[in-house]
């Protein structure tokens, strides 16, 4: 596969998981006790094509190199355990 055709297919099923994810806390938004969720992401690896302080041409030098990166992925879903509304019931 080309390798930027490859760099969109891993941004689009780390996006994928992420709107999966925020349509479970939506769907659940109202379910008592649900904490919601949240996506993780993570880079892939990055080539360096030219290192930072190389030679570009006859006298000038890259400052901060160029590095290509392979794209992107969903390392967890992380639960947030943040405190709700207090919900009033009639138990004694």
């Amino acid at each position: 596969m080309h390798p930027a055709l490859w760099v969109s297919k891993t941004g689009l099923d780390a996006q994928q998981t992420n709107i999966s994810t925020i349509s479970n806390n939506l769907a659940n938004a109202s379910t008592v006790g649900y904490k919601k969720s949240r996506a993780v992401f993570e880079d892939l690896f990055y080539q360096n094509i030219n290192q930072p302080g190389g030679q570009s041409s006859q006298n000038t030098e890259l400052p901060s190199g160029l590095m290509l990166g392979a794209g992107s992925k969903v390392v967890a879903t992380q639960k947030i355990h943040t405190p709700g509304n207090a919900q009033t019931t009639t138990n004694s």
